[in-house]
């Protein structure tokens, strides 16, 4: 899994490439270390290369939304594929972030 992270003016938004397994959620914990101290930002979750999501990363999507809320900025999810978007559905967490 690879992560990458940009910021433009006020939002800052994070690739994620590849599989985000249970393996890898402590990796991408730390990576997305600079997303968590900007919560207060709006934080953009690019998953359009993204090919798999554990529960492991499901926690990384919600404790970030959780962050973004405390500090009063948002989560917006973009490019989801069909199998990603299915277990966001699944899970609830479909109606917790705002998709694009």
């Amino acid at each position: 899994m690879d992560v990458k992270i940009q910021e433009q003016d006020s939002v800052m938004t994070a690739s994620l490439i590849g599989r985000l397994d249970t393996a890898a959620a402590i990796e991408v914990t730390k990576a997305l270390q600079p997303m968590m101290d900007n919560a207060g930002k709006t934080l953009v979750m690019d998953c359009s290369e993204m090919s798999y999501i554990s529960s492991s990363g499901l926690r990384i999507f919600l404790t970030l939304r959780k962050a973004a809320a405390a500090a009063g900025g948002k989560v917006i999810v973009r490019g989801m594929n069909p199998d990603i978007r299915q277990i966001f559905m699944m899970t609830g967490f479909l109606n917790l972030f705002e998709v694009e």
